[in-house]
């Protein structure tokens, strides 16, 4: 999240007043008093909520039409990357030396060449030459299955997946998967959460997300008609689109152009909120072990509340931010890329997705945010699944959420045919 780098390392500082403070108020957070008896209500329980309102066709999502005049078959060539370590399998290159040059042009030449009907080959891209595995790469290019419905059409555009916090390329692989299925190229972007941590000017965080943003300009430079469609996941995902359109567009403006659609999922609260970064590490943390894991299924799971070690952890973790993101650096960086994705954003139609159930990021908060982006003009498309946790709602209801992302996406690649 590179442009997130006024958050530098306050760690110490913070975490002292928050464990200070947090013992006055953690007996009242453990032991509340007793809730008062609720149920779901007919909105909770009447399934998932279908807005679009704004252009009637998308209301049509039982239309399956097929526009395939656009786009030819074609090599697919990979442009040339600057990056640090290309990692291939097991077989590392480095680019930092002049005896690597070589190995490393023969091995793009070998790859330029491969054509759609080879089986597809994941590329990570990793920071440095550490003991890294594939499942720890900062992005990787998955190609389309060379059986895909509607190749010709969709491998021109690439989908760039935003992991949510704690995310790893093991946790968006089945995302990938399915837009491989579709012919799209997918790019899987995540990083350890400690960098998340410790963002400083010039930091690895700030490196992963220029690395991207390089090499996605590259791949729409190569050759025109390409494009671009964002999926991010939860406010980590969202944040990291917004610091990447920052990029795009003091490298290029016209690189905005190219993005052609974003989904957001389980996203956004765009202010920021202490209560909301210490829902989302925590759920990082400890992940199904964590309240945000559960959706609402029944009366019981609506009157869930935190085990006693995730009520300490919440506490410490919100006293914690309350600190950092008022510090004048980090305040004044998280503002000008909420700045960027509250005005900013490019005039591509915008899909939201989230749930009543969200434990981490409240809907209220979500569809405040899509009514704002009504107000300026965007088109703007809604689903809320009513019960199903933060960044879960694939797992929990797979006909509906993919259903929901073909009609959007086919829509997008029309725009981007019709528009080239």
């Amino acid at each position: 999240m590179g442009s997130l780098s006024g958050i530098q390392r306050p760690v110490v500082a913070a975490s002292a007043v928050a464990l200070a403070s947090v013992s006055t108020d953690l007996r009242e957070k453990v032991w509340p008093s007793a809730p008062s008896d609720s149920c779901l209500s007919m909105e909770q329980s009447s399934g998932c909520k279908l807005d679009f309102t704004s252009d009637p066709k998308w209301a049509r999502v039982s239309d399956i039409s097929v526009y395939k005049s656009c786009l030819t078959k074609s090599p697919i060539r990979v442009p040339s990357f600057r990056f640090p370590m290309i990692r291939v399998g097991n077989n590392c290159l480095l680019n930092n030396k002049a005896s690597n040059v070589a190995s490393f042009s023969a091995l793009l030449n070998v790859y330029q060449s491969a054509e759609l009907a080879k089986a597809p080959r994941p590329i990570d891209y990793a920071p440095s030459v550490s003991n890294r595995t594939s499942t720890d790469a900062v992005y990787r290019w998955h190609l389309p299955q060379p059986n895909a419905v509607d190749l010709s059409e969709n491998s021109k555009m690439v989908v760039v997946l935003l992991g949510w916090l704690g995310a790893k390329q093991k946790h968006l692989k089945k995302y990938a998967d399915w837009y491989t299925s579709k012919g799209f190229h997918v790019i899987t972007f995540t990083f350890p959460m400690s960098e998340v941590l410790s963002y400083q000017v010039g930091g690895k965080a700030e490196e992963h997300v220029d690395l991207l943003v390089n090499h996605l300009a590259e791949w729409l430079e190569d050759e025109c008609g390409k494009n671009l469609v964002f999926h991010t996941f939860s406010n980590t995902g969202w944040l990291v689109y917004g610091a990447m359109l920052e990029k795009f567009q003091r490298q290029d403006d016209n690189l905005m152009d190219r993005i052609k659609g974003c989904i957001v999922d389980s996203a956004p609260v765009a202010a920021p909120d202490p209560q909301v970064w210490a829902s989302g590490f925590s759920a990082a943390i400890l992940k199904k072990n964590s309240i945000a894991a559960k959706g609402y299924r029944n009366t019981d799971d609506i009157a869930a509340k935190p085990a006693m070690s995730e009520t300490a952890l919440l506490m410490v973790l919100e006293k914690f931010f309350d600190v950092v993101l008022n510090l004048p650096t980090v305040s004044r960086r998280l503002s000008d890329v909420l700045v960027q994705l509250k005005s900013g954003q490019p005039s591509c139609p915008q899909l939201y997705i989230y749930s009543s159930a969200d434990k981490v990021i409240p809907a209220g908060s979500v569809e405040s945010f899509i009514e704002a982006q009504q107000r300026m003009g965007r088109v703007v498309r809604s689903c809320n699944f009513k019960s199903t946790p933060h960044v879960d709602h694939f797992r929990h209801e797979p006909e509906l959420y993919t259903t929901y992302l073909s009609q959007f996406l086919r829509d997008c690649v029309r725009g981007s045919c019709t528009h080239n």
